[in-house]
C-alpha cells in the first residue's frame, strides 16, 4: 500500500495510507514500543537504536536511528488518544544540523474493507517549517516504513 501525500495550505502535510490490519492492531503499532520497533526502521541499512513510548494524555516518546545517514531521534508528547481511532501529539526532529519546531500531529484509524484507512495530518509551525523538514527526506523514510 503506497503512501499517499497531500501538501494542504501552507502549513500542512497529510499522510494517507491503507493498512492489511484491524484499527486495534495499527493503533498498537503506533503506540507500543515493542511493535513500532518492528516496523518503523526506515530505509534500508537503518535500525532504531531507542524507542520508548508512554501513550497516553500528558505521556511522551522517544525514537533514535542510525544508518548510512546522519543518527537522529524524534521526541515528542501525547495529547489525546482514543483507542483505537486516534492519535493526537506533537513531536520534534532532533537533526545534527538543527531541531525542527514543534509539528502538531493528528492520526486517524477508520476501517476499510479488510483493513485500515490511516491519515495523519501533521500540521507544522509555519511554511518554512514544513519545508525544512520536506527538506531532510523524511518522506523517504516514512513510506520505507
Amino acid at each position: 500500500m503506497a503512501l499517499e501525500t497531500e501538501l494542504r495550505g501552507d502549513t500542512q502535510l497529510v499522510l494517507r495510507r491503507l493498512l492489511p490490519a484491524p484499527p486495534e492492531r495499527v493503533f498498537a503499532a503506533h503506540t507500543e514500543a515493542d511493535l513500532v520497533r518492528r516496523w518503523m526502521v526506515g530505509s534500508p541499512g537503518s535500525e532504531i537504536t531507542h524507542c520508548e513510548h508512554d501513550a497516553r494524555p500528558g505521556g511522551s516518546f522517544r525514537m533514535r536511528w542510525r544508518g548510512d545517514f546522519p543518527a537522529f531521534e524524534i521526541t515528542g508528547e501525547y495529547i489525546a488518544l482514543d483507542p483505537p481511532h486516534r492519535i493526537e501529539h506533537v513531536e520534534r526532529m532532533h537533526l545534527p544540523e538543527f531541531t525542527t519546531e514543534d509539528t502538531h500531529i493528528v492520526t486517524t484509524f477508520t476501517p476499510e474493507g479488510q483493513g485500515t484507512r490511516m491519515e495523519m495530518v501533521m500540521t507544522f509551525e509555519s511554511a518554512e517549517a514544513r519545508e525544512a523538514a520536506l527538506s531532510t527526506g523524511m518522506l523517504d523514510g516514512m513510506e520505507a516504513c
